[in-house]
């Protein structure tokens, strides 16, 4: 435990994250998770999604009302990060085509595989800008509100079950963040279960989430 932490009165020889929490996400919904910063959404949600390797984690995740095993979920779940990582050599067609072999079965054909893109490329309406260079953050190609398209693309294309946002909508403006969640919603409508966190989120984006879950801190 921190140093200050103790100074401030605190006996624990081990500093819990998170405590108390239930709740359950479905198919064809999109839920939010919302708190204070610092509250423990991204926290939660990269337990949910195994992306927590160190400490301790107690209690049960299920999937369909099964266990959940960490090796198959990974195969049906996707996770977008917050900063989006992209090369900037390359085309917004090709970084899709390149998630798509390297994430998809080896059973998958070329031809399923290529139209499989095209639909995704459709879906997050990033298709007439198919020949774009990505480019580098603030300097040319995408802009951010595009990025964050491509980074969901790219996660799309393996096809998951489940997808996981980290604040989608941050640093994007109101126009931004609003094209931004038309494609969350237009993946929502495809009967997959989405989960973002978010964070002072306008009126209108809020109101975007079907189902809304807070995080907050306990005192």
């Amino acid at each position: 435990m921190p140093a200050e932490m103790k100074e401030q009165g605190f006996t624990e020889s081990r500093l819990q994250l998170l405590s108390d929490i239930s709740g359950a996400f479905r198919p064809g919904v999109l839920t939010a998770l919302v708190g204070v910063s610092g509250a423990g959404k991204t926290t939660l949600m990269d337990v949910l999604a195994g992306r927590k390797t160190s400490g301790a984690i107690e209690g049960s995740i299920t999937l369909s009302g099964y266990p959940k095993k960490q090796e198959t979920f990974v195969r049906v779940s996707g996770y977008c990060e917050q900063i989006d990582i992209h090369s900037p050599n390359v085309t917004v067609y090709e970084s899709i085509l390149y998630s798509a072999w390297l994430r998809l079965s080896s059973d998958v054909d070329d031809a399923t595989r290529k139209m499989f893109v095209e639909e995704v490329m459709t879906l997050v309406e990033l298709d007439v800008l198919r020949n774009a260079m990505v480019g580098l953050p603030g300097v040319d190609g995408l802009s951010t509100e595009q990025r964050k398209r491509l980074t969901i693309a790219v996660e799309l294309v393996a096809n998951p079950s489940i997808i996981f946002m980290d604040e989608p909508t941050s640093g994007l403006d109101a126009r931004a963040a609003a094209i931004v969640m038309r494609t969350v919603r237009n993946t929502v409508n495809t009967g997959r279960t989405v989960v973002c966190t978010i964070h002072q989120p306008s009126i209108d984006i809020f109101e975007s989430f079907d189902e809304v879950k807070r995080v907050y801190r306990k005192n």
